[in-house]
């Protein structure tokens, strides 16, 4: 779902005044105003109690866009200045990647069921006749759901003619599909759980109240802009993020301070030709099926929460990895930084030595907002190197699968299915597949319904990134059987 709303708003303000900052003379000052200057005395436009509430939580956003986690806070007067300087002198970004401003989070009641005023205090009471615990109770000519009863069936909410039960939900609780977030009993404000997460990154856009945020590498990158060989791989999602064209938008990084630029879509063509490889051996030797594995929100899940199916997932290296890999191979040296949709790839450049930092595409707005690049009046740069349709078609659901199909010889018998979107229904149906059958022979997993277009660090609407996508891939060379894999023989 795209989400253009006053809370991510508030995000992307921060983001861009944080690097506004950083190519500010004094940035100190600049950072430490940051609270006041978004919240000021005479301001109208309030959720919280208070102006001191809200520059509170502008304050920790402002934390997390510097790349500190609010939970590992030990020292409340320390200014917004000192964690920049921290974050310029630490030698890597921080871990885990996401947390809870505890000070922003509403504390939403238990999700629970309630009549509305739209009872009519029917004779038939359905709702009452329905509910297995005896919760419903009339009063006052209306049915009254007793909370010490209710066991949130939901029976009564579907018996009701009049639609008057609703369910009361909590956004965030509701989004994540593998119950990471809880309500701590103290406190009554949410808390994640880092064992089960797999930072999809879908609590994040959900929460009204934008109490829940990612932690920014935007500091560790820039400060590299300049003195390093830094190379900025942009993923196939990049399509209708910005405004301009991809060969403008290249001009503009390099005018940032990035060396290099490259298409992770390079990389796409690489993971589509090991992967179809692999599936045909895998199926070959008689495995049932094969999953995709460039999704690190699915494979995070599948190592938390789906161990039946690690057997079927693919070994195939993602995109990301076999570019950073190919960009090292030219330059050891170099720094590689991801720009993407995604917050799960900071997970997975964790753990991949090649990938050094990670930016979703609401920061590389942000910064270019803070350097005053209009992508627009950037000259046209060729690209060094021409992905196929299929590696740049990745970016959105069922591009895996038909950049598989392509590099495997016509009439091959692949069967595939897709999961769009992972949400708790959908990793029943895996377990499912996992332990008894699967309707097809190759399985695409995108954790976003849409694929990554509709990623929780994108910045368009998928609609028209997909249109965008499309007359990319479109005006691109397809993909053949033991298609090109061309970056890696530069």
């Amino acid at each position: 779902m795209f989400h253009d709303n006053k809370a991510n708003r508030l995000r992307k303000e921060i983001l861009a005044r944080v690097a506004r900052a950083f190519f500010a003379e004094q940035p100190d000052d600049t950072l430490n105003r940051i609270p006041i200057s978004m919240r000021p005395k005479e301001a109208k436009d309030s959720s919280r109690c208070c102006i001191y509430k809200d520059r509170a939580v502008v304050k920790y956003r402002t934390m997390a866009a510097l790349g500190y986690s609010v939970e590992n806070e030990t020292d409340e007067l320390k200014p917004i200045s000192a964690y920049f300087e921290d974050a310029l002198q630490r030698p890597k970004a921080a871990a885990p990647v996401l947390t809870v401003i505890d000070v922003a989070c509403s504390a939403c009641v238990t999700t629970q069921y309630s009549a509305t005023n739209a009872c009519k205090g029917c004779l038939a009471r359905s709702c009452e006749t329905v509910c297995p615990k005896g919760a419903i109770e009339p009063r006052e000519g209306k049915a009254w759901i007793n909370p010490a009863k209710c066991v949130n069936c939901g029976l009564c909410m579907k018996a009701c003619p009049y639609h008057a039960i609703i369910r009361i939900p909590i956004p965030c609780e509701e989004a994540c599909p593998v119950g990471a977030i809880t309500k701590d009993p103290d406190t009554g404000r949410e808390t994640i759980d880092h064992t089960r997460c797999t930072y999809c990154g879908k609590c994040l856009r959900e929460c009204p109240f934008a109490a829940i945020t990612d932690l920014s590498q935007m500091i560790d990158v820039l400060k590299t802009l300049g003195s390093r060989y830094t190379v900025a791989m942009i993923a196939p999602s990049i399509a209708g993020q910005l405004p301009g064209t991809l060969p403008q938008l290249i001009t503009a990084l390099k005018a940032i301070g990035f060396a290099d630029v490259v298409e992770v879509a390079v990389g796409a063509d690489e993971t589509a030709v090991h992967e179809s490889a692999e599936w045909k051996e895998k199926t070959g030797s008689g495995d049932r099926f094969m999953t995709t594995s460039c999704c690190p929100a699915y494979i995070e899940t599948v190592e938390k929460h789906l161990p039946d199916l690690k057997p079927f997932v693919s070994n195939t290296p993602t995109p990301m990895a076999y570019t950073a890999a190919a960009v090292r191979k030219i330059n050891p040296d170099a720094v590689t930084v991801f720009i993407g949709p995604c917050i799960a790839k900071r997970v997975e450049a964790q753990k991949n030595d090649t990938v050094d930092f990670v930016l979703t595409f609401e920061e590389l707005g942000a910064i270019l907002v803070g350097a005053g690049i209009d992508v627009q009046e950037c000259q046209e740069a060729p690209a060094k190197i021409a992905p196929s349709r299929e590696g740049r078609g990745f970016a959105a659901s069922r591009g895996v699968t038909a950049a598989v199909q392509a590099a495997l010889p016509n009439g091959t018998p692949i069967d595939p299915v897709q999961i769009d979107g992972i949400d708790k229904k959908s990793i029943r149906q895996m377990q499912q597949w996992a332990t008894g059958s699967c309707p097809g022979n190759f399985v695409e997993v995108m954790s976003c319904e849409g694929g990554c277009i509709a990623g929780p660090g994108t910045i368009g609407n998928p609609r028209i990134a997909h249109k965008t996508l499309r007359r990319l891939c479109d005006e691109s060379t397809p993909l053949t059987p033991n298609g090109t894999a061309c970056l890696i023989s530069i």
